[in-house]
C-alpha cells in the first residue's frame, strides 16, 4: 500500500463521520439535502477541506449552514474518532458536478449539430 498516507486515512474517516453527522444529527434546515462528496486533509492534519453539494440547489445557504455547524461537527468528531486533534473544517462547494453537466450539454449540442449535416 505504498503512497497511502496518514492524511488519506484520516480524510476517509472524516468523510464517513461528517456525512453521518450531517445526515442524522444536524437540525439546521439549510443543510437538508446536503451530500458530503470528499475531504482533503493537510499534511499536518490541522485543516480539512470538506466538499459538498446540495440537492436542493441553494449551495450558498447550505454552505452557510455547514459553516455555522462546524463547531458542533468538530465536537461530534472528537467524541467519535480517536484522533489527538480534530482538524479545522473548511466547507467548499463541489462544482465538479456542475462542470460535468456543462461538458455533457456541450457534447450533446455538438452531436445534434453533426446530425443536421
Amino acid at each position: 500500500m505504498k503512497g497511502y498516507r496518514r492524511e488519506d486515512r484520516v480524510a476517509e474517516l472524516l468523510l464517513e463521520e461528517i456525512s453521518a453527522i450531517v445526515m442524522r444529527e444536524l437540525k439546521d434546515p439549510r443543510v437538508s439535502g446536503v451530500t458530503i462528496t470528499g475531504v482533503k486533509v493537510s499534511p499536518d492534519l490541522g485543516y480539512a477541506k470538506v466538499f459538498y453539494i446540495s440537492t436542493f440547489g441553494n449551495n450558498d445557504e447550505a454552505g452557510e449552514g455547514l459553516r455555522h455547524s462546524a463547531g458542533f461537527i468538530r465536537y461530534e468528531l472528537k467524541k467519535r474518532l480517536s484522533l489527538r486533534h480534530i482538524p479545522q473544517l473548511n466547507f467548499i462547494y463541489d462544482d465538479s458536478f456542475d462542470y460535468g453537466e456543462r461538458i455533457d450539454r456541450l457534447i450533446e449540442e455538438i452531436e445534434e449539430g453533426e446530425g443536421d449535416e
